[in-house]
């Protein structure tokens, strides 16, 4: 599963919709306005009446079944809320775009132009792969998901960032250590940068699904946190985003615990003045591998 992964402070609801918002703006921008066909809404009654009366009751039964199938893949939406299995958590489906481009984007504008965006989302990570979170599943599935990066003659300065919820089986040193050697081993030249890395791994574990993503501009993005991204720094001046061209490479990681507490204070603060309290949503999808 693709998507993005996106952390708020209680207000799960109001967290959604910013992030419709938000994704909605920036999709349409740079795919186009989303585009929806449905196959009954393109035939008449009469035409329906038609294609009744050449077939079978059982062609008939199996004609709209598969009709039914194909308008419920059609009206499927580009971005589409699941059930995390974490509270504080939201994560977007996505269909059709490259969610860590997409993400890049809107962080590179909102860095460029310093306007606050949302109020309650905190954290915006693009999640381009997922698989179980049992170290040999995971073992095997960046063997092959790690190569656009850093498989040889690819190569570059890389970090992992751990993140584990709902889950007491995983060891954090073990999963840090398998991965760097599974980077290290693609090529030789990729080197460790905890300071700032061209590459960072990230590693977001719910329950029994790791999230997975390498992304750009970790450090100068601020961890990809919205709330932090748009307040003016000196050193961002010396700093420029990479490009989306840009070769891909990257690994090691450190706890981000203490500034997601930092900016969750800010956001509640907000919500205390707007008095707004909502509840989860329920969703019928589940965040499954």
């Amino acid at each position: 599963m693709r998507g993005i992964l996106i952390t708020c402070n209680m207000n799960e609801r109001k967290c959604v919709g910013e992030a419709y918002s938000l994704l909605g703006e920036y999709g349409d921008l740079l795919y186009g306005p989303e585009q929806f066909s449905d196959r009954e809404e393109r035939l008449s009654g009469s035409e329906r009446e038609e294609e009744e009366e050449d077939d079978d009751v059982e062609a008939a039964l199996k004609k709209e079944v598969d009709q039914i199938r194909a308008s419920t893949e059609h009206k499927l939406r580009r971005f589409q809320s699941v059930e995390s299995g974490a509270n504080n958590v939201v994560f977007i489906r996505t269909r059709g775009i490259e969610p860590e481009n997409l993400v890049h984007h809107i962080l590179k504008d909102m860095h460029t132009t310093k306007k606050k965006k949302t109020r309650v989302i905190l954290r915006m990570l693009p999640i381009s792969g997922t698989c179980k979170a049992f170290i040999e599943d995971m073992k095997k599935y960046t063997e092959t998901f790690f190569e656009p990066w850093f498989k040889a003659p690819n190569k570059g300065t890389f970090q992992i960032v751990y993140k584990a919820r709902n889950n007491s089986h995983m060891s954090r040193e073990e999963v840090i250590k398998e991965l760097a050697g599974i980077v290290g081993s693609l090529n030789p030249e990729n080197k460790v940068d905890l300071n700032n890395p061209q590459y960072t791994i990230v590693v977001e574990i719910i329950k029994n699904v790791c999230c997975l993503s390498v992304v750009r501009d970790y450090v100068l993005f601020r961890k990809y946190n919205l709330q932090e991204v748009v307040k003016s720094n000196k050193e961002d001046a010396q700093q420029k985003p990479s490009s989306v061209t840009e070769e891909k490479n990257l690994t090691v990681v450190k706890p981000e615990e203490e500034e997601e507490e930092e900016n969750s204070k800010e956001v509640k603060q907000e919500n205390k003045n707007d008095g707004e309290l909502e509840t989860k949503p329920k969703g019928n999808d589940m965040l499954t591998a």
